[in-house]
């Protein structure tokens, strides 16, 4: 008896641990995305992605929202965000590749006015 309950102690241990770890690797959600771009983003390209701001007056920065950049590819952008370009520095050190990649789908929503 005793060790019936010691190996239902472990398997209820295991399946929370199991469990814990699928939700920890868990791809960042809406709102998590949304938070990067707040912090890493918008600060240039605005809240709303037009780049709007004094530094995106400054800078030239290109609108997220307009024609040109949403036809642009997943990759493309991933790349840019990834690598930087022209004045844009690159985020490889600063976000991980899934964050990245949550931006840009974030930015895709910027577009359709979400």
């Amino acid at each position: 008896m005793g060790s019936a309950r010691i190996n239902l102690s472990r398997a209820v241990m295991f399946a929370m641990l199991a469990a814990g770890l699928a939700l920890w690797s868990t791809p960042a959600g809406a709102d998590d995305a949304a938070a990067t771009y707040k912090a890493k983003c918008a600060m240039c390209h605005g809240a709303d992605g037009k780049g709007d701001t004094p530094v995106g007056k400054k800078m030239g920065i290109r609108d997220l929202t307009s024609a040109d950049v949403q036809k642009m590819s997943d990759e493309e952008l991933i790349t840019i965000t990834t690598k930087g370009k022209n004045k844009m520095p690159g985020y490889e050190n600063k976000l991980s590749a899934a964050q990245i990649k949550d931006v840009v789908a974030y930015i895709r929503q910027l577009a359709k006015g979400k």
